[in-house]
């Protein structure tokens, strides 16, 4: 067996190994949170933008874009990959704080059409690379995210890589080679937060992810010891170097089984607050008083006391659990506006919210105490880590595709991803 990393990651990518039924019930679930979030994003500017390059570009028709025709596999992944996280409603794992579907999903899908691979080949492909992409994330550690880079886009390119990889046949040494090219390809900086340079770090891996991969199986030739070599990704990129974390159960043990997906339009640091407000059953009518205790790295991402606009209550506690405590559907896009920023309703019950930073708490974790007008005091804390049954995850998803897509188009969408079609047939929905 092969010693360093890529090539562990490379026996894993292109093995015969057969993923749990958990993993692959999440990975059909991922796909379908992945297509809502990209159709219902096709309209947002930056994909507009993106949209309107590949079409320039023309080129041979291989893959779909979200809301228009076909163009080339490469440039299908970077604009489906932007398209789909322009929302910042797609799914993230925490253990390697990034965005796993963007990425892999974009890239999975553009080799898969144009190769007219089976729809269940396709997501196995993507749930192989999902996982490894995890894995790189716990090789590089929180030093590589803590200096600023973007690991939806660094370590999600070496998950594009592999899925597409394993789509095209890639045997083991070309695999490792494959990664190896990633490597020199993978970049995406946290600088880019908050402006259309976030969502195009997904679409970067998703084509980078399919470039070396097509490169590799033309007979490319690369440096396979780019990743974890004295020059390579990890030394030159603030990399811990984690290979425990990396390595373990590697194959046995699947870690996108714990994939978080957004049941919220909002910055996912918010998720956690609202969970544990929804278990009390909060209702504006009611409350004197709510108090939010969150890790204090949240405090600086997702506080704005008093945002003016839709885009900034993504990023407000106080807003975010006042329009839940207002009736208001925080899965759906139109509940975050500049309008119910100014209602008097919100702003009055917005000013009864306070938030406190506790380090005691995980950063997945937070703690709500709500003080009644009767003087009953109720408490609830809950974390995104906790396990959440399969058949609620699917309704609560299948309710967000619905609120994002319409109920009858997101029933037909989740009908053909459990078919057994071909990746062709999720055409007609873009």
């Amino acid at each position: 067996m092969n010693t360093t990393l890529t090539g562990q990651l490379a026996e894993f990518a292109t093995s015969d190994l057969q993923p749990t039924g958990l993993a692959r019930q999440m990975a059909r679930l991922s796909a379908l949170d992945w297509l809502a979030c990209g159709i219902a994003g096709t309209e947002e500017p930056v994909s507009r933008l993106l949209r309107d390059q590949a079409l320039s570009e023309a080129g041979a028709p291989q893959a779909t874009l979200f809301g228009s025709s076909q163009v080339p596999a490469r440039m299908a992944a970077l604009a489906n990959g932007t398209i789909s996280h322009a929302l910042d409603y797609d799914d993230t794992h925490f253990a390697h704080i990034g965005h796993p579907s963007v990425a892999v999903f974009s890239a999975a899908f553009a080799v898969g059409e144009g190769q007219d691979k089976p729809l269940a080949q396709v997501i196995e492909a993507a749930l192989f690379g999902m996982e490894l992409s995890i894995r790189v994330g716990l090789w590089l550690g929180r030093a590589h995210y803590q200096k600023g880079y973007h690991q939806t886009a660094t370590a999600g390119a070496f998950g594009a890589t592999a899925a597409a990889g394993r789509l095209l046949g890639l045997h083991v040494d070309q695999m490792e080679m494959a990664l190896g090219l990633c490597a020199t390809r993978a970049a995406g900086l946290k600088a880019q937060f908050g402006t259309m340079g976030k969502p195009y770090n997904a679409g970067l891996a998703a084509t980078a992810g399919v470039e070396v991969a097509q490169l590799i199986d033309a007979g490319f030739e690369a440096n396979p010891g780019a990743l974890e070599g004295a020059l390579g990704f990890g030394a030159t990129h603030h990399g811990e170097g984690n290979l425990d974390a990396a390595l373990q159960d590697l194959g046995q043990d699947w870690l996108f089984e714990t994939i978080s997906h957004k049941f919220h339009a909002c910055c996912h640091g918010l998720h956690a607050a609202l969970e544990a407000a929804r278990s009390l059953d909060l209702a504006a009518p009611e409350i004197a008083s709510l108090t939010v205790h969150t890790h204090p790295r949240w405090m600086t991402v997702c506080n704005q006391p008093a945002p003016d606009t839709g885009l900034g209550a993504k990023f407000s506690y106080r807003t975010v659990l006042a329009l839940q405590a207002l009736g208001k559907d925080t899965a759906r896009l139109d509940s975050y506006s500049a309008e119910l920023c100014r209602d008097p309703r919100l702003v009055a019950l917005r000013d009864q919210i306070h938030v406190q930073a506790d380090d005691s708490l995980a950063e997945t974790a937070a703690h709500v105490t709500l003080v009644r007008r009767d003087g009953k005091r109720l408490q609830a804390s809950h974390d995104l880590q906790a396990p959440v049954a399969y058949e609620m995850r699917e309704a609560r998803l299948l309710a967000k595709a619905s609120a994002l897509l319409g109920g009858q188009r997101s029933a037909e969408l989740w009908s053909v991803l459990q078919g057994a079609g071909s990746a062709a047939d999720l055409s007609r929905f873009f």
